[in-house]
């Protein structure tokens, strides 16, 4: 029960992070969408708690990682019932704020996400395993970081240019590894776990799985292949009025590469 309770101060928490955020000035380069700032805004909060806090467990408590099913300490599974606090919250403010086909493939996201960590909380089972799925949380923190640069007009610069290769190393790194060893974990020891469990970890798994690598692609494509310089296309006199409307194009076409959504 107390699992529970924590889950639902959780997702109170997070919605009075959002209703605060209302009473704060938003930048005037996101004014136009002040939701979505709001929103990315509390998801960054609860990707830095989450993603920094299994990092950290992890390391302080491997045994989890050696034994995920029964080893965890109190804490591990308090920081799986925030996680699933926020989803639950998270899911909310997109219903409020969204028509459900504009929210659909994130709240598909939400639940199978909300529904194999709530597993953990009502079984006391497979802690461990959540923690891992956890480590996912610290590249999600470079992703909305690179959203409200976008809604901050920041793109291309610096930062952004910073954030978005953060945002393919991390995905990488904790996000795609930790994946897989879910993946290979779950085949090897699918005789230990309950076959409700197996299921929701594949449906899981294959969901987050293909839409990591999707999301991955785009950001490729979007802000690494299409921002380089091109060539300068050589001209003739016959031609040259021609061929700058071309290349005026071409340039807003690769500028409007930079609003794709993750």
């Amino acid at each position: 029960p107390w699992g529970l309770l924590v889950t639902g101060a959780s997702f109170a928490a997070f919605r009075g992070l959002h209703w605060a955020l209302q009473l704060l000035p938003t930048p005037g380069s996101a004014a136009q969408d002040r939701w979505k700032w709001r929103n990315i805004c509390v998801s960054l909060v609860h990707s830095l708690l989450t993603g920094v806090g299994a990092l950290l467990g992890l390391s302080l408590y491997p045994q989890m990682a050696a034994d995920p099913i029964h080893g965890h300490p109190l804490w591990a599974l308090v920081l799986v019932a925030v996680s699933v606090g926020y989803f639950l919250a998270d899911g909310a403010d997109m219903l409020w704020n969204q028509t459900l086909g504009q929210a659909w493939e994130l709240l598909c996201h939400h639940l199978v996400v909300a529904s194999y960590l709530s597993t953990a909380i009502l079984s006391s089972h497979c802690v461990g395993l959540s923690m891992v799925s956890l480590l996912l949380e610290l590249n999600s923190a470079c992703l909305h970081l690179r959203k409200l640069l976008l809604l901050s007009h920041q793109a291309p610069s610096l930062a952004f240019s910073m954030a978005s290769w953060a945002t393919l190393a991390t995905l990488a790194l904790f996000r795609l590894v930790p994946l897989g060893w879910m993946s290979l974990w779950l085949i090897r020891q699918q005789h230990q776990v309950p076959p409700a469990l197996v299921i929701l970890g594949r449906t899981g798994l294959v969901t987050v799985g293909a839409m990591s690598i999707i999301l991955g692609v785009r950001i490729l494509v979007s802000d690494v292949l299409r921002s380089r310089p091109h060539p300068p296309i050589p001209r003739h006199k016959e031609t040259r009025g021609p061929r700058r409307c071309c290349d005026g194009e071409l340039v807003t076409r690769d500028s409007s590469t930079l609003s794709l959504k993750d």
